[in-house]
């Protein structure tokens, strides 16, 4: 779970980034990674321009790879750069219960009642 200040607290999953894989810069893109976004843009435009044709799937491939692998980590990167900071850490099945975990541990992020 990552804060910031006046702001929700955003969940960012560990592991293997399917959406990353197949859609790189646009799946960055919707998870507020501008930066990272433009400079896989980049690199992919210098691969299509530079590459001959028989190298360009290989390398396309291992940049899906590349996102798949480390999209989690450059989306929490990108919610540092934001101001968010990690502060803590749930082990469940999927987003609910983890939302159910982190409110159980803290429970000070639901506020106080009306």
């Amino acid at each position: 779970m990552h804060l910031r200040p006046e702001q929700p607290p955003v969940l960012v999953r560990e592991g293997w980034s399917w959406a990353g894989f197949f859609f790189g810069p646009v799946w960055l893109l919707s998870r507020g990674s501008w930066i990272t976004a433009l400079l896989e843009i980049a690199a992919l435009v210098i691969l299509v321009a530079a590459l001959p044709p028989w190298l360009r799937l290989p390398a396309l491939l291992g940049l899906g790879w590349f996102n798949g692998l480390l999209g989690r980590d450059l989306d929490r990167w990108s919610l540092a750069r934001r101001g968010y900071a990690l502060d803590h850490v749930v082990l469940a099945p999927d987003r609910d219960a983890a939302l159910l975990r982190l409110l159980a541990a803290r429970p000070d992020l639901l506020g106080s009642p009306a």
